[in-house]
């Protein structure tokens, strides 16, 4: 009987010893939440009238797809005026990067040879034989000369005689007045060639020669590095405008940055679009996470980084893989939407749980319980 009440007294102080460390320890503790994706909310930087939709609601789009285009209105033309302007500036960059060719540079050598030539001739003078030979032509004009004076001489006696015509005298008066006008100008080509070239005209010469050295030399060695680099600038800008235009021509395409499911979208081919807004919302579904809020108390027994097992009404008892990814500073009341466990009337923080696995099972919007204390399977 004896042993019978110690047996009795050992098992109920063994069930309060369980009791007392059952109260002590800190219980696990969960809270709720929903299920959530980035949300990217696409749209066209030149917007526009929209000539195709080819996506709806609920479908799934790869990344570069096509959600919807848009008509080019006067982009095309735009474009292509930008690129032959560049392809004009190319031209010139490449005409002056390479310097002139060798038949422009012979020309100038060619231009620049005989100024050198008409130069020299007018420094050295007429030759001797020059003036022998304007001296000659004087004396073949005097001697001419002086025959028809003998000779208008005799006729105007004649005529004074009544003996001569007066058309015989006309003709002998004419041709002593020419001859006269040859000696003059035999006199004057004499005195010339005597006189030798002016001074304004050997330095009109000198001025054009070096002028044409100059050209012949900037021929030779081609443009300047400044010019050449001024010329690249152009082309640089014409290319930076072409390549502006080619980017506003592709957002008329607008396209899926990722594999997403497409959230919402209310376009018709005719609707108008307006440039930078947003015309149809994408779930990004290989980013899922859980929002939920732990109480103020309970924030001791969490990390950043720890490892949690997520439980889905949906799929009952199994567990899914989760990362404490994001624990907020600052203190919030419980919102009105999610529901806790406990403590709901204190202040709370927003928690963000990573789901790491089963992206195929879950879908946004789906009420999920974040099992803080249990190991993660």
């Amino acid at each position: 009987m004896r042993n019978a009440i110690v047996g009795f007294v050992i098992l109920a102080a063994a069930a309060i010893s369980l009791l007392l460390w059952q109260q002590s320890r800190p219980l696990p503790f969960e809270v709720s939440g929903f299920i959530e994706a980035d949300e990217i909310r696409v749209g066209s930087q030149v917007g526009g009238r929209v000539t195709e939709v080819l996506v709806s609601e609920g479908g799934r789009v790869s990344t570069g797809d096509v959600i919807f285009r848009l008509g080019p209105f006067d982009l095309l033309q735009e474009l292509a005026k930008a690129e032959a302007d560049l392809a004009a500036k190319r031209s010139a960059h490449l005409r002056i990067s390479s310097g002139f060719r060798k038949e422009e540079i012979e020309q100038a050598r060619a231009e620049r040879d005989a100024l050198k030539a008409k130069l020299d001739k007018l420094t050295a003078g007429v030759r001797p034989q020059e003036v022998d030979i304007a001296q000659s032509r004087l004396s073949q004009a005097r001697t001419q000369l002086a025959f028809l004076e003998s000779e208008y001489q005799r006729i105007l006696k004649l005529r004074e005689k009544q003996q001569a015509a007066s058309r015989e005298f006309d003709d002998a008066q004419r041709a002593r007045d020419s001859a006269q006008a040859d000696v003059a100008v035999a006199e004057r080509q004499l005195n010339l060639l005597q006189e030798g070239a002016r001074k304004e005209e050997i330095a009109e010469a000198r001025a054009a020669l070096a002028a044409a050295t100059a050209e012949l030399d900037l021929r030779e060695k081609g443009y300047r590095s400044e010019d050449i680099a001024a010329a690249k600038s152009v082309v640089d800008a014409a290319e930076a405008g072409a390549e502006a235009i080619r980017i506003r021509v592709a957002e008329l395409e607008v396209r899926s940055p990722c594999d997403c499911v497409v959230s919402a979208i209310d376009l018709r081919p005719g609707d108008l679009v307006a440039p930078n807004m947003p015309s149809a919302a994408l779930l990004d579904l290989s980013r899922l996470w859980v929002r939920a809020y732990v109480p103020e108390d309970r924030l001791r027994e969490i990390n950043v980084d720890q490892q949690v097992p997520i439980r889905v009404d949906s799929w009952g008892d199994r567990h899914f893989q989760g990362r404490l990814a994001f624990l907020a500073d600052d203190a919030e009341f419980t919102p009105k939407n999610v529901q806790t466990p406990e403590n709901r009337s204190k202040l709370v923080f927003r928690v963000k749980v990573m789901i790491e696995e089963g992206f195929d099972d879950l879908r946004v919007g789906m009420g999920a319980d974040v099992l803080f204390g249990e190991a993660a399977q």
